[in-house]
């Protein structure tokens, strides 16, 4: 995990390092005090903490504190994921220890799991990996996520994790009304058509998985050497849906250029040692089992429509004064262009 952390907290994000190890002790094996807590410079959604103790290290992930918008920052939801994907191995996902509702330890719900060791990557460039590597790195991304797609959900003891079916019906609704409920951070004309010109647009047919729901190279670990995923963090999104939503998602950066989140537009691909989106498409299809991908585009804008109106939920928390991340400002600052972005897409 990106060691990039930092010991000064903002408002409301100090935990009492005595109080976590008293509650902590016993709890959680290898786990022994005194406790050093720091924050991560990441963990935008719910904040997240890298915790040393005289024997082991691991990660503390909580809910945020202040008001809250219904089902956001679902903390439970993410142990339980990451608890049923340890369990078989289907995915590389961090071990779990404990998830704690009891708001009197640190002030939210939290849970604890391992610290895994390895790059965690921001740019889709993968700037940091040697050139020879880059694709493998993102064969292995892309075999995870049809890893995920392909588990069976059922099996897995997840399948009431989400409603199956109509996934971006739900979705669109969802996030449209997530955007209206961030009434004072001002409307935004491009959400206002893509809230019209979705739903009537849906490709046909239904599929069902489990989803990610925030599938980018910085939500990965990469082994620290060898050009592999040993680990997805962030569930936070995560859910029972259409696996094609969250291909879309994970094809962003080669439709955009970086706007909050890494973008590849304009990239020489074979120069920087990476796949082609159309490469990268055949990949996933190869590996679970389809010929080809109809109205691609579709899910593209969808998960631009998404990205804005999870921007302009951040850009609430900017105004509000509740946000965590310093990055939240840049995220608040492209509700727009993301938007528009995602009219292009299909215009």
């Amino acid at each position: 995990m990106n060691d990039s952390t930092e010991t000064h907290f903002a408002r409301g994000l100090a935990i009492d390092e005595g109080g976590l190890a008293a509650y902590l002790e016993g709890r959680v094996p290898g786990l022994v005090p005194p406790l050093s807590v720091r924050r991560f410079a990441g963990g935008q959604s719910n904040p997240t903490y890298r915790i040393d103790s005289r024997e082991r290290s691991f990660v503390l992930r909580r809910q945020p504190p202040g008001p809250l918008i219904a089902s956001a920052h679902a903390v439970d939801r993410e142990f339980r994921v990451l608890s049923a994907l340890g369990r078989d191995n289907a995915v590389p996902v961090p071990g779990v220890h404990l998830y704690c509702d009891d708001q009197e330890v640190i002030g939210t719900p939290f849970y604890i799991m391992d610290l895994v060791i390895g790059r965690n990557i921001w740019d889709a460039r993968l700037p940091e990996v040697p050139l020879e590597q880059r694709r493998c790195c993102y064969h292995s991304m892309i075999a995870v996520l049809a890893g995920l797609h392909s588990a069976d959900y059922r099996a897995l003891g997840l399948g009431d994790y989400g409603r199956p079916g109509n996934y971006f019906q739900r979705q669109i609704q969802r996030w449209t009304r997530q955007y209206h409920e961030s009434a004072d951070t001002g409307r935004v004309p491009a959400m206002e058509t893509l809230i019209a010109w979705l739903p009537d647009n849906i490709p046909s047919g239904d599929e069902v998985s489990i989803v990610h729901g925030d599938y980018r190279c910085d939500n990965l670990i990469f082994h620290p050497r060898e050009p592999r995923v040993v680990a997805v963090l962030d569930w936070e999104l995560s859910t029972l849906g259409h696996p094609l939503a969250d291909l879309g998602y994970h094809l962003l950066p080669y439709r955009m250029p970086t706007l909050g989140v890494t973008g590849m537009l304009g990239t020489d691909f074979v120069a920087h040692g990476l796949p082609t989106e159309a490469e990268y498409v055949a990949w996933y299809c190869e590996l679970t089992g389809r010929k080809k991908i109809e109205q691609l585009d579709f899910y593209v804008a969808f998960s631009l429509f998404r990205l804005a109106a999870i921007f302009h939920g951040i850009r609430g928390r900017v105004i509000r004064g509740t946000s965590v991340s310093p990055r939240a400002r840049e995220y608040a600052g492209v509700v727009d262009e993301v938007a528009e972005l995602a009219l292009t897409q299909v215009s």
